[in-house]
């Protein structure tokens, strides 16, 4: 008696217009969620492939801050329009009047102007400010340069400014570009510039001349040095390629290489020795002194 009740009720159930609809899409998600399914675990296995191959797995291409200013190396003072160079840079190619120029004597001796010292027209004390971002290292006084401040920057650059009044930060401040850092004033190493400050770029230790990258970015210098360097490397590889044989070099055995010599009679002298030795007086008469002209005391 329930078996034949149990059968009409399931004909009546399957009879219902939303049971196929239901089932229909049953099976649809069913299919697509096994899809889904197979698929991350086909993706998941192949990253571990790659994993596997290459050690490490394929990152996103980073972020590049499209905001980001690169500062270019600035006058450090507040108006550049103020101030004048007094003593600049000395330039080891510079003519003979510009290295006289870029001198600066204190006790009894000339010493080349490593930076560029800038002065108010009137003469009176200005701000200085920072030429680029960065760490200070240094801000001390010292009792020949007056007060100095440097600030280290990226890439091995470093400013150092001198003769300073006194300063506004300490070793380990973080300085903006066009921060005030201190004020102008005298030092004992350069009185004849009066009311100034000394202003000094360095690229990895070495000093170069600042007005070359006023208005510039960093990468022009750091650019411009590996140039340099590069020009080195070929210079060194030429030396090496012209050195002597080791079979013509001098030993410690045999310092000047006299079994390859020949002793010359005392006595006897060639008219070629002659001219060669004529020639060399004359060549030595016309060298030019390689001391540059100073002024004196």
């Amino acid at each position: 008696m329930r078996e034949e009740q149990r059968q009409p009720s399931l004909k009546r159930f399957f009879r219902k217009r939303w049971v196929f609809p239901a089932i229909y899409l049953s099976c649809a998600a069913l299919i697509v969620a096994g899809a889904l399914w197979f698929q991350a675990g086909k993706q998941e296995s192949t990253d571990e492939n790659n994993v596997a191959k290459n050690g490490t797995a394929q990152q996103e291409d980073p972020a590049i801050p499209v905001n980001e200013t690169v500062e270019n190396i600035a006058m450090p003072v507040v108006d550049p329009n103020a101030v004048q160079v007094k003593t600049p840079f000395y330039d080891e190619n510079a003519s003979e009047q510009e290295q006289e120029a870029a001198l600066v004597f204190y006790d009894h001796t000339y010493h080349p102007n490593q930076g560029i010292d800038l002065v108010r027209q009137d003469g009176k004390t200005f701000d200085v400010t920072a030429s680029l971002s960065g760490t200070v290292t240094k801000a001390e006084k010292d009792p020949i340069l007056g007060y100095v401040v440097e600030i280290n920057h990226e890439q091995g650059v470093t400013t150092v400014y001198q003769s300073l009044a006194d300063v506004k930060v300490e070793a380990g401040d973080t300085v903006k570009q066009g921060e005030v850092i201190g004020k102008a004033g005298q030092s004992e190493f350069n009185k004849e510039a009066g009311i100034h400050v000394h202003f000094e770029i360095r690229k990895d230790g070495k000093p170069v001349n600042p007005i070359d990258y006023v208005d510039k970015p960093l990468t022009a210098l750091t650019d411009k040095s590996e140039d340099n360097a590069g020009t080195n490397n070929t210079n060194v590889s030429e030396e090496k390629e012209t050195t002597p044989s080791d079979e013509t070099a001098p030993t410690q055995d045999n310092p000047a290489n006299e079994s390859e010599q020949t002793p010359a009679d005392d006595d006897t002298t060639t008219p070629n020795d002659n001219k060669q030795d004529q020639n060399n007086d004359t060549s030595s008469n016309k060298m030019p002194d390689a001391s540059i002209g100073m002024a004196r005391a």
